[in-house]
């Protein structure tokens, strides 16, 4: 029996260990990694292990509301972005929730801001999890 969810190309997801919750998310098969807008990104050592934090805007209608995050650097990468250019990024693995479930993602931290959504789900996250019906959108989550 197959449990995949069925997904559209935009849906609501959380970030639980990042306390991010009802973030929109454009789901992008065309894209290998998944990445995530954030500000202020400084490169900290907690417990003498490299993290970064940043900060996140989970309501792209309300700049006001910001969310201090914290997450351990699990590597960096050279990433190419949709207009061509090449840049290094932090890459964190955190907890994804949608549709009732949950699993590890790794995410890249980068400037998203020309975009109109914080947060890109790309390949890698999708994995054998989910299948996609590009016509469509929140189909278990509402937006």
């Amino acid at each position: 029996m197959d449990t995949r969810l069925i997904i559209g190309n935009l849906e609501v997801c959380h970030l639980p260990q990042l306390g991010i919750k009802e973030l929109q998310v454009r789901v992008d098969t065309g894209a290998k990694t998944s990445s995530l807008h954030v500000d202020n990104l400084v490169r900290v050592k907690t417990n003498g292990k490299p993290h970064v934090e940043f900060d996140l805007h989970p309501d792209v209608y309300n700049l006001d509301e910001v969310v201090r995050c914290c997450a351990a650097v699990h590597d960096t990468r050279r990433i190419k972005s949709s207009n061509g250019d090449i840049e290094q990024r932090y890459v964190i693995k955190t907890l994804f929730q949608i549709g009732g479930q949950q699993w590890p993602i790794e995410i890249t931290l980068s400037n998203r801001q020309e975009m109109t959504y914080l947060m890109l789900l790309g390949r890698e996250a999708m994995g054998d999890r989910v299948y996609v019906d590009p016509s469509a959108t929140f189909l278990v989550s509402e937006g």
